[in-house]
């Protein structure tokens, strides 16, 4: 039974008249009767008792002229919400980012504008670490990631492209040593106790730390270890080491610290838009339109 059925046999249903029916269907008379002979043997019954003068429904035709509505109703529909998704207009929109990511200005402008343009579109956020994100966006848990990634090379199968730099801060107590300094050496803190992030959590600041330290001659000695920056931040406030994160992060400082920008080569944090090689959808496509926007 195709949806045609249905608007033939409703127009003869609401008109009563075959001939009234045909010129409302811009169909012919013989036609119309032979698509609706041709409905009632399909469906079994007969919906519609005609003698020379009248044409009267008979029950199946009653009850089927209520489901035929119906259907035609929501059928008619389909098109434009087919419409509406294929323009990115409806649907749900995957967002993963790092902590310091959702500081960054341009990040909080692009959801606004967003969430403006695309109000029915359902935007679920959450805070994950960079590797976290890449395995959910290559799963296709994620459409979209904010990561912290220095690398010159993407992980397989996925796009990342470069947004900002930001400069890898030294965090130190309000009384340490370096604490009146506008810039520091990594090396000048070779003996402290550092407070960093888990190894195995999936934050790349980690293996940059390392890095970097190791570039001035030593391996950091980490004592302590927190899962989120502003413990960390905390931590050094109560004298328990110096840590080094994002300059972005000052902005959650609780007092008592001192955010000192590192002066070594490399010792910055690229935040990073993630996404799938062969992404095309088009909610995608307009986050990335009103990031550029946010951008400009």
């Amino acid at each position: 039974m195709e949806l045609r059925h249905l608007r033939y046999f409703v127009a003869v249903a609401e008109e009563l008249h075959f001939t009234r029916a045909a010129a409302r269907l811009h169909i012919g008379q013989p036609p119309l009767s032979q698509q609706i002979q041709a409905l009632e043997a399909e469906l079994g019954v007969q919906l519609f008792r005609r003698t020379r003068r009248t044409v009267q429904l008979t029950e199946a035709g009653q009850h089927l002229l209520g489901r035929a509505r119906e259907i035609l109703a929501a059928s008619g529909g389909v098109p434009a919400e087919l419409q509406r998704i294929a323009r990115g207009e409806v649907g749900e929109l995957r967002i993963g980012f790092t902590s310091s990511g959702v500081l960054i200005g341009e990040l909080s402008r692009a959801l606004k504008r967003y969430r403006e343009a695309f109000p029915a579109v359902v935007m679920r956020l959450r805070e994950m670490y960079t590797y976290g994100q890449f395995a959910a966006l290559r799963a296709g848990e994620l459409d979209i990631g904010f990561v912290r990634y220095n690398e010159a090379e993407a992980p397989p199968g996925l796009v990342v492209r470069p947004l900002q730099r930001d400069r890898l801060c030294l965090i130190v107590p309000q009384e340490h040593r370096l604490a009146g300094r506008s810039e520091v050496s990594i090396a000048e803190v070779r003996d402290e106790a550092f407070i960093g992030y888990p190894a195995g959590l999936g934050a790349t600041l980690v293996g940059y730390l390392e890095d970097l330290c190791l570039c001035a001659g030593f391996r950091p000695h980490v004592t302590q270890e927190a899962r989120e920056a502003l413990t960390q931040i905390g931590l050094v406030a109560a004298g328990m080491g110096v840590a080094v994160l994002a300059a972005p992060m000052a902005t959650l400082s609780v007092g008592g610290v001192r955010f000192i920008p590192l002066a070594d080569e490399g010792a910055e944090l690229v935040l990073a838009l993630a996404l799938r090689s062969e992404e095309n959808s088009p909610r995608v496509q307009a986050f990335i339109e009103a990031l550029a926007s946010a951008q400009a």
